[in-house]
């Protein structure tokens, strides 16, 4: 799932994306209310993780502005005022869910997974297809031509996030950065190596090498 993070602390920040990321989720982080607001109003985001406060804009003023644009997108504040009033006050302003500071991320996945499947997602896609090949993100299961593939964790959100871009390249840098949340240069072949393993057992024609460029899906490719 694509989740959107507003965090200011750096390290919480970096703490949450490293374990949402190690769970097969892709995540994108803003550092302030503004441009937090911006990505949730144009990106196709499954969740938002946001701050009650935050520079630029605060959680709360963030939120209040996605439902008057009537944006569904489901909202788990994360703050370090855990008073009654405090939560009702983040509830009322359109969240879904209230986790104070500090918290164990064990339960932070766990909200992050009720929310995911609630209701709400109902009128969203939970199926990605690509020709033959079928990505159930509630299920965690892909299938090609009706055949189950069994793939671990990091593999799975490769994929994803090649199914979610059909036709369009992904460079060795979206990728790290996207998918093992790399901005840097690892200087390994870990892209190189995750690509071989999904072509071993998804076909060697379904993820397609742009020679100097990079990766991607075709979208009208089948099983031959």
């Amino acid at each position: 799932m694509n989740i959107l993070l507003v965090e200011d602390d750096p390290d919480l920040a970096a703490y949450i994306i490293r374990g949402l990321v190690e769970n097969s989720h892709q995540v994108d982080h803003a550092t302030r209310g503004d441009s937090g607001f911006e990505l949730a109003s144009k990106g196709h985001y499954d969740l938002l993780i946001v701050d009650r406060m935050l520079p630029g804009m605060d959680g709360l003023s963030l939120v209040k502005t996605l439902r008057e644009k009537e944006s569904k997108l489901p909202v788990l504040f994360l703050s370090n005022l855990g008073g009654l009033d405090d939560r009702v006050e983040g509830l009322n302003s359109g969240g879904d869910d209230y986790l104070s500071k500090p918290f164990a991320f064990t339960e932070l996945l766990a909200r992050v997974n009720a929310l995911l499947r609630r209701p709400h997602l109902a009128g969203q896609p939970t199926t990605i297809r690509v020709g033959d090949l079928e990505m159930d993100l509630i299920k965690r299961q892909v299938t090609r031509a009706g055949r189950e593939i069994d793939l671990q964790p990091r593999e799975f959100s490769l994929l994803e996030y090649l199914m979610r871009r059909p036709d369009q390249i992904a460079t060795r840098t979206m990728l790290l950065e996207g998918v093992w949340d790399y901005h840097f240069d690892p200087k390994t072949n870990i892209v190189e190596t995750h690509i071989s393993r999904l072509r071993s057992k998804i076909g060697g024609d379904v993820i397609q090498t742009v020679r100097g460029s990079g990766y991607l899906i075709r979208a009208g490719r089948t099983a031959s």
